[in-house]
């Protein structure tokens, strides 16, 4: 048998050419204690921390695969929640950077992510229309809230009570009470989908932004208020919240759901609306931590900055108006007309919400965050559709606040998809292009080191020697640009129609162009006199055009250059001879036109890739189709050949890279990243690396490694993560007393938690195997008479050589804490008495009570009918009574002992700080009195 041919793997280096991705939102985060500098913005898979100030990345949060779809920073600003695509939530460290919590509970796209006050608990809201409470310091799931029937927009914790506010594009607002986990109030006062909801004026308004050019207030009263103002009778406080209800009610037709009067614990009256500029829906409405400005924006480039004014202004407007009422009033009275002493002032909503000014950016804006500098001035960071970060500063002392742009983080990426990629002869440096710009990347360092304006470039190349560039246009002109100086040197009108293709003569001394104009043109490379200086400059001269019947696509030379490939619009590749530009062969079978070609080395094959989603592999001799390989699941964009090897590299609509082997016809192995359309790719003279560019507006590097690939060990690899995909989807297992498919546990089934259950139910039938081995042993000792040694297990050697029960609780112990729940859920019942009794004897001993006591009590929740059905284990339930009840209680009183503990040492510390401060406080007047009597002296000796 011989030897299997041995590929090389190449894998994903870095991701560049991305400042910011549009699926997720732009936020402040506290680094180095410093507030206001630094932005967290989702880039693809991964968070990018950008320093404002010097426009430089610091701080990359590694994603796994997932696109990024929601930011939240902790209150205490040191953790980072990011919520992903696919449902997951992570808690990143912003000190190292690292995600060592992850939640798994949504089965769809996160869309909001909000902590409480004190950042103990994170609220998630998912387009699968579920709202989840974790709790963070547990690393655990509290309660699944069910209710809304689309996704959900916003979710907010109030801070005085244990309220949660949410809204969702089902148009409703809900109100949930979190001791009792239940919805007590739904507010369906909007005919469109609410959009986004914040709390102002110390939680007693809520303002809505829904699909129309409106921002909803409404006062909210918390009933144990209105309790405390009347008479403590119950009746008659219902029949107040009742009044208000109907009175409300008529004025502005909205109604209100509740479910009884009693468990009235909030209620809600619409204040009025305040009008906005844009006329489309509301994308983001936000107030900053003071609670004073508010500031919403719709679909277009204005951010609307409003006020919400204190009791103490609105007042002072109230007496003002008082005022003017006053000497209107004596006006009248003087020119005889009747006495009106009674004067009322009103005040309305305009009057408690002022607009304050509009931020105009340079684009869309697709979303945005708040801060207060300490100067005073309040700081709006914007995340724009084009790749773009903006920050803006506004005075809001000023009498007519105007937006400044402070800074913006334009270098590292460009406004628009990238069409084409070219590599340097010497595998350093590499160039993109866009719409309007031409970047130049050092493939090391990833940084921008050139930028050139450009029109609509669609193809590129780098001139022989790498000190030239040159770039097609839509528009079919030829640019030529120096890399040094960064000028454009030439702009040659070459077609009429776009300029989709170039392709370098192997001989280095021309080129050949491909238009939609139906031609083809061959250019030669010549040095021209410049006209600015006494030197010589590169230019461009026409030679030869071929006419064509149909648009040229693609070009592509044969690396002997004595044939010329076409591809045209009727599907079919021309072959012509170069000297002579007489036909050769045409090569037919693609279903639609073909976008991409390469030759091999050798110029034997030609591998065309089609928008039949196709790549066929002909042989160049006698134009006869060797393979036709379904490649894609849509079109194929790009096809370029691995220098020196008969292997080749092919770029789709369907977001992913394979790569081939033109020889044996078999496909090698897929790069997965991007999370768009690849509009192109780039392969290094040297093969070892391979850039990407795509409509996620994303350069991915990819890089070759040492690592031999074998693809039957590929194949297989593949077909596990299709089965650990599959694992996943399936149905959870469903609790006594709930519906199939309706989860209400807060976990999800993964492949983490089936692994989990798996390493659980291996470790208990370990331990029933050692212990059936131990009792053998002790037989066969008695026996014999005598001691006789005992074969150990090698797992148990590998632990330390533990007992086999201790090995179970390590099991328990190794299990993450989110993951917990679920695992036990999968977990067949079979295994559960074993556990059981473990669990009696563990907490006894008084290990990991906590820990137990969780595992102990979920079981028992769902797995109660056949527990307490078991005659076996009634005794075993017993006595777990007793012993928990004691080491619990145990464990609270070592608790409460630390907690004096820490009070005391607080108090300590703080009495010592206060006798510092005293002595500091000394130290300064006693400094001041010095300078002051050295200035005395000097005066007295000036005078």
């Amino acid at each position: 048998m011989g030897l299997t041919k041995q590929y090389l793997r190449y894998v994903a280096s870095a991701v560049f050419g991305l400042i910011g991705s549009q699926k997720g939102n732009v936020v402040f985060v506290t680094l180095r204690g410093e507030k206001g500098r630094y932005v967290a913005v989702p880039a693809c898979e991964h968070v990018f921390i950008w320093d404002l100030r010097k426009g430089e990345k610091i701080l990359i949060l590694q994603g796994i695969k997932q696109e990024v779809t929601c930011l939240c920073p902790s209150p205490d600003g040191l953790h980072l929640a990011v919520g992903y695509e696919d449902g997951s939530i992570r808690i990143f460290s912003l000190l190292s950077g690292e995600g060592n919590v992850t939640f798994n509970g949504h089965k769809a796209a996160i869309t909001t992510l909000k902590y409480d006050q004190l950042g103990g608990r994170l609220a998630s809201g998912s387009k699968d229309t579920d709202i989840i409470v974790w709790d963070v310091i547990n690393e655990s799931g509290l309660y699944r809230l069910k209710g809304h029937k689309d996704a959900i927009t916003q979710a907010l914790f109030l801070r005085e009570k244990n309220l949660l506010v949410t809204s969702g594009k089902d148009t409703l607002v809900k109100w949930w009470d979190l001791d009792t986990q239940h919805c007590f109030k739904t507010m369906v006062g909007h005919r469109t989908e609410v959009w986004g909801l914040v709390l102002v004026s110390e939680e007693k308004r809520l303002i809505t932004g829904a699909s129309d050019s409106e921002l909803r207030a409404w006062d909210i009263t918390y009933l144990q208020e209105i309790e405390d103002l009347e008479e403590p009778e119950p009746k008659k406080i219902k029949g107040l919240s009742l009044g208000l209800q109907d009175t409300h009610e008529a004025k502005d037709g909205t109604l209100e759901l509740d479910e009884a009067p009693e468990d009235r614990i909030v209620s809600c009256r619409k204040a009025g609306s305040i009008m906005r500029g844009g006329r489309d829906r509301v994308v983001n409405l936000a107030v900053d931590k003071t609670g004073r400005i508010l500031a919403c924006h719709g679909t277009d480039s204005a951010l609307e900055v409003f006020c919400i004014l204190s009791k103490e202004e609105i007042q002072k407007k109230v007496d003002k108006k008082m005022k003017k009422a006053r000497k209107k009033a004596k006006l009248n009275s003087c020119k005889g007309e009747e006495k009106d002493l009674e004067i009322n002032v009103e005040t309305g909503l305009q009057d408690e919400i002022q607009r304050v000014t509009n931020i105009k950016t340079s684009a869309k804006i697709k979303s945005f965050d708040l801060i207060h500098s300490p100067q005073g001035d309040l700081k709006a960071v914007f995340l724009l559709q084009n790749n773009l970060v903006e920050l803006y500063s506004l005075n809001l002392s000023a009498s007519t606040p105007q937006a400044v742009r402070t800074s913006r983080i334009t270098i590292g990426g460009h406004r628009s998809d990238v069409r084409t990629l070219s590599f340097s002869s010497d595998n350093i440096a590499v160039l993109s292009a866009a719409a309007d710009s031409i970047k130049i990347w050092n493939r090391s360092t990833l940084q921008c080191i050139r930028t050139m304006t450009c029109e609509y470039a669609l193809c590129s190349f780098f001139v022989p020697g790498d000190r030239q560039v040159v770039i097609g246009t839509k528009t079919g002109k030829l640019q030529l640009y120096d890399l040094a100086s960064g000028n454009l040197l030439e702009t040659v009108d070459a077609h009429d129609g776009a300029l989709w293709s170039m392709s370098l003569s192997p001989d280095q001394r021309g080129f050949v162009t491909g238009s939609a104009d139906k031609s083809v043109k061959f250019w030669d490379f010549e040095l021209v006199k410049d006209e600015n200086s006494t030197q010589k400059r590169l230019s461009v001269q026409q030679t030869r055009t071929l006419q064509l019947d149909e648009d040229v696509l693609c070009v592509s030379y044969s690396p002997n250059q004595k044939l010329l490939a076409v591809s045209l619009l009727d599907c079919t590749v021309k072959i012509f001879y170069v000297d002579t530009l007489k036909f050769f062969l045409s090569l037919y079978g693609h279903k639609l036109p073909v976008l991409c070609m390469d030759i091999s080395y050798d110029g034997a094959l030609i591998a065309t890739g089609s928008a039949d989603r196709n790549v066929k592999i002909w042989g160049l001799d006698f134009g006869d189709c060797h393979k036709s390989l379904f490649a894609h699941d849509d079109s194929v964009m790009y096809l370029q050949f691995v220098p020196k090897s008969r292997l080749f590299f092919t770029a789709g609509k369907d977001r992913k890279i394979k790569q081939w082997d033109a020889d044996k016809f078999e496909h090698i192995q897929t790069l997965e990243g991007h999370h768009q359309e690849i509009w192109c790719l780039a392969v290094s003279p040297s093969g070892d690396y391979v850039v990407s560019a795509s409509h996620d507006k994303s350069l991915r590097l990819w890089e070759r490694t040492r690592e031999p690939l074998i693809l039957e060990e590929e194949r297989e690899m593949q077909r596990e993560a299709e089965y650990e995909e599959s694992v996943a989807k399936e149905d959870q297992p469903a609790v006594p007393g709930e519906t199939q498919g309706e989860n209400y546990f807060t976990g999800k089934k993964t492949i983490e938690t089936v692994k989990a259950a798996e390493r659980i139910m291996e470790a208990i039938e370990l331990y029933r195997e050692e212990t059936a081995k131990m009792k053998e042993h002790k037989a066969i000792c008695k026996a014999a008479g005598k001691e006789v040694p005992r074969p150990i297990n090698p797992i148990l050697m590998a632990y330390g050589n533990i007992s086999p029960s201790a090995y179970v609780l390590e099991i328990f112990k190794g299990i993450k804490s989110s993951e917990l729940e679920e695992s036990l859920l999968v977990l067949p019942f079979s295994y559960v008495p074993d556990v059981l009794k473990l669990f009696n004897e563990f907490i006894q001993q008084g290990f990991d009570v906590e820990l137990l006591c969780r595992c102990l009590f979920f079981l028992l929740r769902i797995h109660f009918g056949q527990i307490t059905s078991n005659q076996m284990l009634v005794p075993v339930i017993e006595k777990l009574k007793e012993t928990t009840i004691s080491k619990v209680s145990q464990v609270r009183d070592v608790i409460g002992f630390n907690m004096a503990g820490l009070d005391y040492l607080k108090r300590e510390c703080e009495a010592k700080s206060e006798v510092m401060f005293f002595a500091d406080a000394a130290s300064n007047l006693e400094e001041k009195k010095r300078k002051r009597k050295k200035r005395e002296k000097l005066i007295l000796t000036l005078t």
